[in-house]
């Protein structure tokens, strides 16, 4: 019912603006959707490298998480990993809409997909399945290749955008390939859709300044989220880690683990330590992947300064 209000309010706010960029915007992404892959990456680094001064703030906050997590790295390979970091988010916008307008065709062979047997188990027994993972740019394309290799479509969480006019854009994209596109606070509207025997690639790993535990995430204090396994009780879910990441070829390596031996343990802050040290393990391999440009250490322990500017 919260989901439908607030499309009904977007839609309404909408109408009374002139969306004239629906139309074009929609062209547009079509085509670059059915781009070859190795072109959708070279968009990526000629818009990355034409962004550049425009993405001054969000290189600083990259910047700071980059010298927070990797100390050790000198000035050189940091800025480095910065230049990467930047381009696989820029490129991340691209992959998104290829994610949301790409026919199937153009996907058949993008992605390895590893670990779909502990999917089916779950369904199986009759349950919702929360696909616990991590803020990746290219997050929702492998959402949807998740689901394709399932031969179904899997719901995603989506942070609205404050625009109507983009929202309704954005919402309509998504609804083209995704079974259901929850809210970021819309509880109610993922446990029903865990429910029903739901799939949803659900990401809590971005900064929280409520329900939160101050847990290492790179040996930095980090406010993470500890409704989780409340979350998939209430739903009745299994909760199933969801990795992936893009190789140097441009294909996709997707790779669903059975649930962590142990997890959940009882105590909220000691899951949310392991959700963050497994992310850790994952982010290490290919750290350039990752949404350095969020301010992840926003909220801070008590009597600790801020870390951004």
């Amino acid at each position: 019912m919260r989901a439908a209000c607030w499309r009904a309010m977007t839609s309404e706010r909408a109408r009374g603006r002139r969306c004239w960029f629906v139309a074009p915007a929609n062209l547009l992404a079509s085509g670059i959707a059915r781009l070859p892959q190795p072109w959708l990456l070279s968009l990526g680094s000629v818009a990355t490298w034409l962004l550049w001064p425009l993405l001054a703030k969000r290189r600083r906050h990259a910047a700071t998480n980059l010298s927070l997590c990797f100390p050790a790295l000198d000035e050189r390979a940091r800025m480095r990993l910065l230049r990467d970091t930047v381009r696989a988010t820029v490129t991340g916008v691209f992959e998104l809409i290829r994610g949301w307008y790409a026919p199937a065709r153009v996907l058949r062979g993008l992605a390895d997909v590893q670990g779909l047997e502990h999917v089916r188990a779950a369904q199986a027994q009759g349950r919702g399945i929360l696909l616990f993972g991590g803020h990746i740019p290219h997050s929702e394309l492998c959402a949807r290749l998740l689901g394709e290799a399932l031969g179904e479509r899997v719901s995603i969480v989506a942070r609205r955008n404050n625009d109507p006019c983009i929202e309704r854009w954005m919402d309509s994209a998504r609804r083209r390939v995704f079974a259901d596109v929850i809210a970021k606070k819309d509880v109610r509207g993922l446990l029903r859709t865990l429910s029903r025997g739901g799939i949803v690639a659900y990401s809590a790993d971005q900064d929280f300044n409520y329900q939160n535990a101050f847990v290492p995430f790179f040996g930095v204090p980090a406010a993470t989220l500890t409704a989780t396994p409340d979350l998939a009780r209430r739903g009745n879910a299994v909760v199933l880690p969801f990795w992936f990441h893009r190789d140097a070829d441009g294909r996709y390596q997707l790779r669903v683990e059975p649930t962590w031996s142990g997890w959940p343990s009882g105590d909220p802050a000691q899951d949310a330590a392991r959700y963050m040290a497994e992310l850790e393990t994952v982010v290490r391999q290919h750290p350039e992947q990752y949404l350095w440009v969020h301010r992840r250490f926003k909220t801070r322990p008590p009597g600790e300064p801020e870390l951004y500017r």
